[in-house]
């Protein structure tokens, strides 16, 4: 049986070293995990709470329309509930939307350095990706978009801010890129909104707001971060219905497990635990630049929750060296990043352990 031969070059997504794997290999009784970007607090109590409570009822299909989240939602993004879709993980959006717009022979445009998720979805439906270079410092440029843009592209993803770099694009630089690509019909733009909650940024261009102006935007986010959802997989896309339409045809009918849209409704309302992950965020994010100053590592600004940081050197031995200790960092070869490493905010503790060995490991170059 022959496979489809456009796969032969497909290199899946790699996710984050997991803990047991890392104890196993290195016969360690305490691993710390900074490498996947999740909430360092754990769930929300209140998630916790309704999830065990739900536990006797899991003999039951989930809602397929995931009614309640979506009318709680469209209050709390200011929508129409016929304007989300909640999909299994915002990976799983993100392969809807390429499946849903693009045509055989059809393009992707995003960044250089952009979520690696894109360029494997889209492998996986053999659409072409086209990577816009980056700036020197890694941020995306938008105002090369319209170089790289032809006819054949149909989508365009942009990240804000982006992973794994951390940058962003502030509102005059969207609002000059919409001069060109705004409310076109041969063109849809994905603002990918992962880690919004974290962004301190006062120039920020907050997507609901574009959204709501111009007809061709959609928005993608997700409930791993601030809400601490990464293991029950749920996200949501924001688009018009004529288009979400579309995408209900071809998602599965369940694709959002019943835990995950209990813990969902009962996340969102725990405004005191999302509080709490943002300032643990922000806290962190401070103590890493200090810290990388103070090491002489060159660290890029965040607007999520981990940081980017420079090895001036090969990032493997590095990153194998902290491997041995018990810390877990996100090596960037995939992203044509090999000098680079991305740390995730952690506990306090965490992130002190953390710099601490970072700094023993360098001192040794």
């Amino acid at each position: 049986m022959k496979i489809a031969k456009e796969l032969d070059k497909l290199i899946p997504y790699q996710a984050g070293k997991p803990i047991e794997e890392t104890k196993r290999e290195f016969q360690l009784k305490e691993v710390y995990k900074l490498a996947s970007n999740e909430n360092a607090l754990g769930m929300s109590p209140k998630a916790r709470q309704a999830i065990e409570a739900a536990v006797k009822d899991l003999f039951r299909y989930p809602d397929p329309a995931a009614f309640d989240l979506t009318q709680k939602f469209s209050k709390l993004l200011g929508v129409n509930p016929d304007e989300l879709l909640f999909c299994n993980g915002s990976d799983e959006g993100i392969d809807l939307l390429i499946r849903v717009f693009c045509n055989p022979g059809d393009k992707i445009l995003t960044s250089q350095y952009a979520f690696a998720a894109y360029g494997v979805r889209a492998g996986a439906s053999r659409i072409e990706i086209t990577n816009v270079p980056a700036t020197s410092d890694f941020k995306i440029d938008l105002s090369a978009f319209k170089k790289h843009w032809t006819e054949k592209h149909k989508l365009i993803f942009l990240p804000n801010p982006n992973n794994p770099t951390g940058s962003y694009f502030n509102k005059a630089e969207f609002e000059d890129f919409l001069n060109d690509f705004g409310n076109r019909d041969d063109v849809m733009i994905i603002l990918d909104e992962a880690y919004i909650e974290f962004v301190r940024a006062k120039d920020y261009p907050n997507g609901i707001e574009y959204y709501k102006k111009f007809s061709n935007i959609m928005l993608c986010r997700t409930l791993s971060k601030v809400y601490g959802l990464a293991g029950l997989r749920i996200g949501y896309l924001v688009g018009k219905p004529k288009y979400l339409n579309y995408l209900h045809r071809v998602r599965t009918p369940f694709n959002i497990n019943y835990l995950a849209q209990v813990g969902a409704l009962a996340a969102i309302d725990d405004l005191e635990y999302v509080k709490a992950s943002q300032e643990l965020v922000w806290m962190g994010l401070d103590y890493f630049a200090e810290e990388f100053k103070k090491l002489n590592i060159k660290a890029y600004p965040s607007e999520a929750n981990f940081m980017l940081f420079d090895c001036a050197g090969p990032a493997a031995p590095l990153a194998q060296g902290l491997l041995k200790k018990g810390l877990i960092l996100r090596p960037l070869m995939p992203y044509s990043l090999p000098n680079h490493l991305r740390i995730s905010v952690g506990l306090k503790a965490e992130n002190e352990i953390a710099m601490k060995w970072i700094g023993e490991i360098f001192s040794k170059r």
